[in-house]
């Protein structure tokens, strides 16, 4: 680490966060909350004008590759600081370069060399933030903040567990007797899920994460493009779990889609792993292609009870993201701010209604729903239900 990138690494642990963190109380404190306008503009300057000086070295420097890691943390610190100066209205998003060009510039290189967006994705956040004495980077200092962040940190790892099992079964095949372990493994990760989950929906503030923490993950420009906010789900462990499971197929329009759209927002080991899940045959169609004289052995109803158990558990984590995550602290939210401040407001950047349309039909597919017009698998678990 140059001593340019350093003291960027450290003015966003510390004066960063710190700044960021006067700001939203502030904006708490207003009748309209969602107004970032007429207040704070010493802070504001001086967020701008410092992050922007270190950004100015870091140019002059031309010296940024020292190896992926490096590259990109640094570029996660840029996003970070691109991301702050959108949410507090002191970077004009309609014009060249996100009136931003050297931060801009910095995170085009960035993006390009290592294969990603050129943005803050939610790896940067989460599972490649590294903690210095406990501490790790965040935009503020607030409780919410960082319960987001340590929630979502843990759900993503026990999707990446569950995922991780499920691969590994693959070369066993599903009748073999140890496919059980992984199964279990599966079921273990996924239940450790839907306890984060748990956490998450009973101990954050919705107030506190709607107007003070959601705002940081919403589009900004960087150069002549605007760009999706970071999403919880980008990382390819939730997606293998979905087509591996077979409830979700990567061959279905609107699914595929949604694939395509997250590449550049995951790691590049992850777009490796989601490329090569696409082409593999889902554990639920093994189980379905098996002959009828399979079921007579103890191994393969064993295996698909397991299995079925992972299915069902994989269908909670996504109801309770929908119906208790995204409906308290958005949804619900949403309805009370000013209609002034509605454009932009997910991060995904459709409207909101939009959103939770298409974050409905995931669920459903996820939960084996019994609906006729998305490809749900149903009919199928209903299927293999009755072999036990």
């Amino acid at each position: 680490m140059t001593g340019n990138v350093e003291n960027f690494d450290r003015w966003i642990r510390s004066e960063f966060a710190d700044l960021n963190t006067v700001l939203e109380n502030a904006y708490f404190q207003r009748s309209d909350r969602a107004d970032v306008t007429a207040v704070g503009a010493a802070e504001k300057g001086q967020l701008r004008a410092a992050g922007t000086a270190h950004i100015v070295e870091l140019l002059r420097e031309g010296n940024t590759d020292e190896g992926f890691d490096a590259g990109f943390d640094l570029l996660g610190n840029v996003g970070l600081f691109m991301a702050a100066c959108a949410r507090h209205g002191i970077a004009d998003q309609n014009a060249k370069d996100g009136d931003m060009p050297e931060a801009s510039g910095l995170a085009l290189q960035l993006g390009a060399s290592l294969g990603v967006t050129p943005r803050f994705a939610t790896s940067h956040l989460t599972t490649h933030n590294r903690a210095i004495d406990g501490r790790y980077k965040s935009f503020t200092t607030l409780r919410d903040d960082y319960l987001f962040t340590d929630y979502n940190t843990r759900g993503i790892l026990g999707y990446k567990r569950a995922a991780d099992a499920l691969l590994r079964i693959l070369p066993l095949g599903i009748t073999h007797p140890v496919a059980a372990d992984l199964l279990a493994a599966a079921r273990d990760a996924l239940k450790y899920v839907v306890q984060s989950n748990e956490t998450l929906f009973t101990e954050l503030d919705t107030d506190r994460f709607f107007y003070s923490v959601r705002p940081y993950f919403k589009p900004h420009r960087v150069g002549q493009h605007s760009y999706r906010g970071a999403n919880a789900g980008d990382f390819a462990g939730i997606n293998v779990i979905d087509m591996l499971l077979g409830l979700c197929r990567a061959d279905h329009a609107y699914y595929s889609q949604l694939l395509v759209d997250k590449f550049l927002y995951m790691m590049p080991e992850d777009q490796s792993i989601l490329r090569d899940c696409m082409r593999r045959r889902s554990l639920m169609d093994e189980f379905l292609c098996l002959p009828d004289s399979a079921w007579h052995d103890t191994h393969c109803r064993d295996n698909l009870a397991l299995f079925l158990e992972v299915c069902d558990l994989h269908g909670q984590t996504a109801t309770q993201h929908h119906n208790q995550l995204v409906t308290k602290f958005i949804e619900q939210p949403a309805v009370h701010i000013d209609d002034k401040h509605q454009e932009n407001l997910t991060a995904s950047g459709p409207p909101l209604e939009v959103l939770m349309r298409a974050l409905a039909r995931l669920r459903d597919l996820r939960s084996a729903a019994d609906r006729d017009d998305i490809p749900s698998r149903y009919h199928d678990i209903v299927k293999l239900r009755a072999k036990l």
